[in-house]
Parts: C-alpha cells; sequence; structure tokens
C-alpha cells in the first residue's frame, strides 16, 4: 500500500498499546500493594515495588524519546544532505526540526519550493504534509 498523509502514521501495538497498558497495571498494582502495606508488614518491599515501578515508568518514556530524538537527528541531516543536492545550499536555518520530519514526505519535484514556503510562511509539520502532493513514503521511523 503507498504511504500517503491518511496513513503515514505508524503504530507498533506492542509497544504503544501492550506495553503502556502493562506498565500501566504495574504502576497501579504497585500503588495498591503500598498502600494496603501501610496498615501491616511489607511497607519496605512494598515502598521498593513502586519505586522500581516508577522507574520502570521513567526508562519506558525516555528510551523512546531518546531513540526519536536520534531518527530526528539523522532526519535532519539526510533532508539537508538532499537539498544541498538539488540546489548546491543547505535547508534554511529557520527551519524547525518537526518542520523537516514534514518535508521529508515531499518527493524532490516539490521539496525545494515547499521547503522554501514552509520556511518564510513558518508551516507546521501537518500543513506542510497536508500541502505535498507527489507523496515519497517514510516507513523507516516508528
Amino acid at each position: 500500500m503507498a504511504q500517503n498523509y491518511s496513513n503515514h502514521k505508524q503504530w507498533v501495538p506492542a509497544w504503544h498499546f501492550v506495553g503502556t497498558l502493562l506498565l500501566l497495571a504495574t504502576i497501579i498494582g504497585s500503588g495498591v500493594n503500598f498502600f494496603k502495606s501501610m496498615d501491616g508488614g511489607g511497607l519496605y518491599s512494598a515502598s521498593l515495588i513502586m519505586v522500581a515501578s516508577i522507574v520502570l515508568a521513567i526508562t519506558y518514556f525516555t528510551s523512546r524519546t531518546f531513540s526519536l530524538k536520534a531518527q530526528d537527528r539523522a532526519i535532519r541531516s539526510e533532508e539537508n544532505l538532499r537539498h544541498f543536492v538539488l540546489t548546491g545550499k543547505l535547508l534554511d536555518a529557520k527551519l524547525t526540526i518537526r518542520q523537516v520530519i514534514g518535508l521529508r514526505f515531499a518527493a524532490d519535484d516539490e521539496f525545494v519550493d515547499l521547503a522554501q514556503k514552509a520556511a518564510t510562511e513558518n508551516m507546521s509539520e501537518n500543513d506542510i504534509k497536508k500541502a505535498i502532493n507527489n507523496w515519497r513514503g517514510d516507513t523507516y521511523r516508528v
């Protein structure tokens, strides 16, 4: 299936749904266990489980953030190189990373003009994607 604006977002069910639900259930369960243990014994182990659950949640979300930041840097470099190959110049420094990420879906024949329009009109990532006529799919980013 060809990628376009309406189907370009990718979901990884094991990460986005299963992992998030299991993490939420673990945090809720550890909280319940912690508060129940306040009446009796086991407060120390319940507090350790709760702290471990919170650390797991922080790790879960920061690992996603770190990998997306690395992908953003790669996309910026790739699109800067593509713009340089097409024009002999780097992308306009006014373009934000979100704008560059939106531009990566534009085919070469409209990429340069759209990049210039995005910089001068301060278009949002979403507006850039909607303005693309000849969609260039990107199946590597999740």
